[in-house]
């Protein structure tokens, strides 16, 4: 996969904008950054669009600044001249889609049903969009074009798709918000998710720029949905651990759980056996993903102690951050 498209993979959502005023450009993108979402598609609807893309790109040059709504060759060379790193268009257009491909562009057309994805596989695409999401099915729609049909839902899922397209990434737009996001983006096939409810029309022309930098922060919140798993305390032996689980147990009803390493008492405490990382002991932090939420934390300035990340298959389901927090380690854990 393309570095573009695999530095959107982890940030997660895709901010779609449209801008009327190259004006709010730089304030927007300010907005963006603070908000945790260093990424934005700016729609080539608009006169605004290129000079917004212009102004976004060099002012902010961490940011990840891209073209969407994109219909011809000449937009293309307009918008990645202004400085977009990747090309979205809402439908297939072959002669775009090769254009970009031949140039080294990251382009990510729209499709709705398997002949689109189709198509898109044989111009050489890993990464296609669906656009509209909602409207052409959802979550459901897309799971019966990224698997095998018996899979999810037999027969109906066979009226939807004539072949699985086990290889393809998606992203899809149109009719994301908080409420479904997440029903997206835990289905492995998603790329990541575009979404303008945190960067809505009439919170830009009134010049909002706190309340859009406050709902990208929950759009992220509600993407990586941090809660506190465990706490881990470090015990000197065995017996210790196995008194300490006692001990919740007695006052709190929280079963005892004896481990090779550990000994649970519930699910929320956890007596270590022998001292582990963190002068007292650990906090672990579920997540709905933990790639995104390091890329986010990484972003925020925290570091992470890279020797102690732990891999089901290619996937990161834990890590530690490098420094501890009153006296605790602290690690990500995956829901």
């Amino acid at each position: 996969m393309n570095e573009v498209l695999e530095k959107i993979q982890k940030i997660g959502i895709v901010p779609v904008v449209v801008l009327d005023d190259a004006k709010d450009a730089a304030p927007l993108a300010k907005a963006l950054c603070e908000g945790g979402l260093p990424c934005a598609e700016v729609t080539f609807r608009t006169a605004a669009a290129e000079e917004s893309i212009r102004i976004m790109a060099k002012e902010f040059p961490e940011m990840l600044v891209g073209a969407g709504t994109v219909l011809t060759t000449e937009q293309v060379d307009r918008a990645v001249n202004a400085g977009a790193k990747f090309i979205v268009s809402p439908g297939l257009n072959p002669e775009v889609v090769k254009y970009c491909v031949n140039k080294g562009i990251p382009v990510t057309p729209g499709t709705s049903n398997p002949s689109d994805v189709e198509m898109a596989i044989s111009l050489g695409l890993d990464v296609v969009k669906f656009f509209p999401a909602e409207a052409a099915g959802g979550i459901n729609m897309i799971k019966a074009m990224a698997a095998p049909s018996e899979q999810f839902g037999g027969v109906a899922t066979i009226k939807a798709m004539t072949a699985a397209y086990v290889g393809i990434k998606i992203m899809p737009t149109g009719g994301i918000n908080a409420k479904n996001i997440n029903s997206y983006l835990a289905f492995d096939k998603i790329l990541a998710c575009g979404g303008s409810w945190m960067v809505k029309k009439d919170l830009v022309a009134a010049g909002e720029f706190d309340k859009i930098r406050d709902l990208t922060k929950e759009a992220v919140q509600t993407m990586l949905g941090f809660e506190l798993a465990h706490i881990g305390i470090n015990c000197d032996s065995e017996a210790e651990a196995e008194k300490t689980a006692d001990a919740f147990d007695g006052l709190f009803g929280f079963t005892k759980k004896v481990g090779n390493s550990s000994v649970f008492a519930g699910k929320a405490v956890e007596a270590m056996k022998s001292k582990g990382l963190g002068a007292k002991g650990h906090i672990a932090v579920a997540t709905n993903s933990v790639v995104r939420a390091k890329n986010y934390l990484e972003m925020m300035g925290y570091k992470f102690n890279e020797e102690s990340a732990k891999f089901k298959g290619d996937k990161m389901t834990a890590i530690y951050l490098a420094d501890e927090i009153g006296g605790f380690a602290v690690h990500l854990v995956q829901k």
